[in-house]
C-alpha cells in the first residue's frame, strides 16, 4: 500500500481540497483526513481571467494565452504556493501526491455540437497549470501529475478520471448505481452489477449558477439555494438550453467549463429576474442529469451525490424531481463529498506510480485502456 494525498482544484476555482488515501491503486486501505483551503478572492479573480484568455480565439490584436505568459505563470505559482499550503495543514507524511492542478481549457477531440472540432482541425489538447516540480521540492514528497494528456493524444476525452476510484469507493454497494459530481460542470458514473463503468459530463452545474450569483448578488455563490428556492424556472429559456446538442450526442463526451456560454447568452436567460434565472439554472442542470441516465444501459438503483452542487437544496429538489430514482448525498453511503474527488487523485497518484490504467473506453472513449500521467522526485 502507498500512503497518498490527493489534491484537487476543480472548475468552481473555490480553492483546492487534500485528502490523504492509502491504497495500492486498486483497493482502498483507509480514507484519512481532508480540508479545503479556499482560494483568496485575488487569485479567484486572476484563475477567472485565465479561463476568459485560454478560450479566448486568436485575433489581429491578440495572439492568444501561451504557456511562458507571465501572467499565467504568476498565477500558476500563486496556485501551486496554496496547494503546497494545503499539504501542509494536512500534516501528513506520504508516499506520493496526486497533483491535478487547474484546468484552463479543455478542448480533446470532439464533434461540432460545441463550434470546433475536427472540421476546423483543432488540435486536441487539455491544459492544466501548476508547478510540479515546485510541488515536489517545497514538499519533499513525489508528485504524479498530468494525468489528462495520454488519453487525450490518444483520441480520448480525458475526462472524467474518477471513474476507477469510484468503483474502488462502491465495491460493496448494491449495482447499479450512479455517482454524481456536480462541481463547475457536472459528471456521472454508472457502475453496472457486473462492475462495467459508463462515464461522462452530463452538462454544467455550479458553474453557470456560481456566475449567476456573482452577478445578480455580487456572492461567489447561492448559499443555501436561496436565490434560486425564491424563483421559477422560466419554461421558454429551458427549452431552448435543453435543445443543446450535447445533452443527446452517446458518451463518451467531456466538457470545458465554458463550452454552454454561447448557448446561455443566447437562451435569454439573461433578461430573467435574479431569483428565477437562478431557478431556471438549477433546473437545466437537473434536467441535463436526467438527459445523461438516457445513455446508461439500465437506471440506476440510486443516485449518490457529490460536489459541491449537493449543499444546494435548489440543485438537490431539482433532481430529485426531475430523476425517478433515489437521490441522496454521498453521506449516506458514509463518503465524504468534500473530499472524493481530492480522494480519487490520491488513488490515481498511486496508479501512475505502478503503471496502472487511468482510463477506459467507456470512461473517456480511448481505444484501449491507458495508463497515464508524469512523475517528480524520488520513490522513497
Amino acid at each position: 500500500m502507498l500512503r497518498t494525498i490527493g489534491l484537487m482544484s476543480g472548475t468552481s476555482l473555490d480553492g483546492v481540497d487534500a485528502a490523504y488515501v492509502e491504497t495500492d491503486g486498486e483497493t482502498i486501505a483507509r480514507l484519512g483526513p481532508s480540508l479545503t483551503l479556499p482560494y483568496d478572492a485575488a487569485l479567484r479573480r486572476d484563475l477567472r481571467r485565465l479561463l476568459d484568455l485560454a478560450s479566448k480565439p486568436p485575433s489581429a490584436d491578440y495572439t492568444g494565452l501561451t504557456g511562458d505568459d507571465p501572467f499565467l505563470l504568476e498565477c500558476a505559482r500563486r496556485l501551486t504556493e496554496r496547494h503546497v499550503e494545503a499539504v501542509a495543514a494536512l500534516g501528513l507524511e506520504a508516499d506520493i501526491i496526486g497533483f491535478h492542478g487547474q484546468t484552463i481549457l479543455h478542448r480533446p477531440a470532439r464533434p461540432n455540437w460545441l463550434g470546433h472540432g475536427a472540421n476546423q482541425q483543432e488540435q486536441p489538447f487539455t491544459w492544466q497549470i501548476g508547478d510540479p516540480t515546485l510541488l515536489a521540492r517545497r514538499t519533499g514528497m513525489t508528485v504524479a501529475y498530468d494525468f489528462r494528456s495520454a488519453d487525450v493524444a490518444a483520441g480520448g476525452q480525458g475526462a472524467p478520471l474518477v471513474p476507477v476510484f469510484h468503483a474502488a469507493l462502491a465495491a460493496p454497494l448494491p449495482k447499479p448505481v450512479a455517482i454524481l459530481n456536480l462541481g463547475g460542470v457536472g459528471n456521472v458514473t454508472w457502475i453496472g452489477a457486473d462492475g462495467t463503468l459508463i462515464a461522462f459530463d452530463t452538462g454544467p452545474a455550479n458553474g453557470p449558477l456560481d456566475d449567476w450569483a456573482r452577478r445578480s448578488l455580487g456572492a461567489d455563490y447561492d448559499r443555501d439555494g436561496k436565490l434560486a428556492l425564491a424563483g421559477h424556472a422560466d419554461g421558454a429559456v429551458l427549452g431552448r438550453l435543453l435543445n443543446h446538442p450535447y445533452l443527446s450526442a452517446p458518451p463518451p463526451k467531456s466538457l470545458d467549463r465554458l463550452d454552454f456560454d454561447r448557448a446561455l447568452r443566447d437562451s435569454g436567460a439573461g433578461q430573467l429576474s435574479a431569483a428565477d434565472g437562478a431557478a431556471t439554472l438549477a433546473a437545466f442542470c437537473a434536467c441535463a442529469v436526467a438527459a445523461a441516465s438516457r445513455h446508461f444501459p439500465e437506471p440506476p438503483l440510486q443516485w449518490l451525490v457529490a460536489g459541491g452542487g449537493r449543499r444546494n437544496p435548489a440543485l438537490m429538489r431539482a433532481l430529485a424531481g426531475a430523476l425517478p430514482e433515489p437521490v441522496r448525498a454521498v453521506e449516506v453511503a458514509g463518503w465524504d463529498g468534500d473530499a472524493l474527488e481530492a480522494q480519487a487523485f490520491g488513488l490515481l497518484a498511486a496508479r501512475v506510480a505502478k503503471g496502472l490504467p487511468l482510463t477506459f473506453p467507456t470512461t473517456t472513449g480511448v481505444p484501449m485502456a491507458m495508463t497515464g500521467g508524469r512523475l517528480v522526485g524520488a520513490l522513497l
